[in-house]
C-alpha cells in the first residue's frame, strides 16, 4: 500500500496567534495515520484568503489530501469553505453530506457545519468542523472512501459498482 501524502490545516486565529493550543488538527492527522495516510499538520488564520493560499499551496507542492479542522461555523470569521470552494475545480458533495448526515440525532449543532469538498488538480480536500469529536466523527464516516476517491484522482482504474458480484 503506497502511502498517501496529507496535510491537515488547522483554520483558526486564536491557535495562529499562540493564544490556544491545535488539539483538532493533530486529532486528524492521528486518525489519518492510523488509516496508514503520512501527514503533516500545519496552522493558518481564519479568513478566505489564508485559506485559499495554502491550499493552492499544498496542491502544488503535490499533497493528495488537504484536510481542513475549523471555520466551518456561522461565526463571522468562519470562511474555511468560502476559502475552499474557490479553489476546487469540481465539488464532491457526498462527502460533506455524509459527514453531516452521520451527526443528526447525535449532535444537534453538526447541522451547523457549513463544511464542503472538492478536488483542485488531483488533490482531494475536505472541510472538517474544529471540534476534536467532530474531527473523529467525520472521518470515522468519510474513512472508507478516501484512499479510493484518492486512487481515482491519481488515475487508477477501479470499479464502481460496489456491492456488485
Amino acid at each position: 500500500m503506497v502511502a498517501v501524502k496529507a496535510l491537515v490545516l488547522t483554520v483558526s486565529d486564536r491557535v495562529s496567534r499562540g493564544e490556544a493550543e491545535d488539539r483538532s488538527g493533530p486529532a486528524a492527522a492521528a486518525v489519518l495515520a492510523g488509516l496508514g495516510f503520512e501527514c503533516e499538520i500545519s496552522v493558518i488564520p481564519d479568513g478566505v484568503g489564508s485559506v485559499q493560499r495554502a491550499i493552492r499551496t499544498a496542491v502544488g507542492a503535490g499533497y493528495e489530501l488537504v484536510m481542513t479542522t475549523g471555520g466551518t461555523g456561522f461565526g463571522p470569521r468562519d470562511l474555511t469553505p468560502e476559502g475552499t470552494s474557490a479553489v476546487i475545480d469540481r465539488p464532491a458533495p457526498g462527502l460533506a453530506e455524509a459527514m453531516r448526515a452521520a451527526t443528526f440525532g447525535v449532535n444537534p449543532h453538526g447541522m451547523l457545519s457549513r463544511g464542503t469538498a472538492g478536488i483542485a488538480g488531483r488533490t482531494l480536500i475536505v472541510n472538517l468542523p474544529g471540534s476534536v469529536r467532530g474531527v473523529e466523527e467525520s472521518l470515522e464516516v468519510i474513512a472508507p472512501a478516501l484512499r479510493h476517491a484518492i486512487e481515482l484522482l491519481q488515475g487508477a482504474e477501479g470499479s464502481h459498482q460496489a456491492g456488485v458480484d
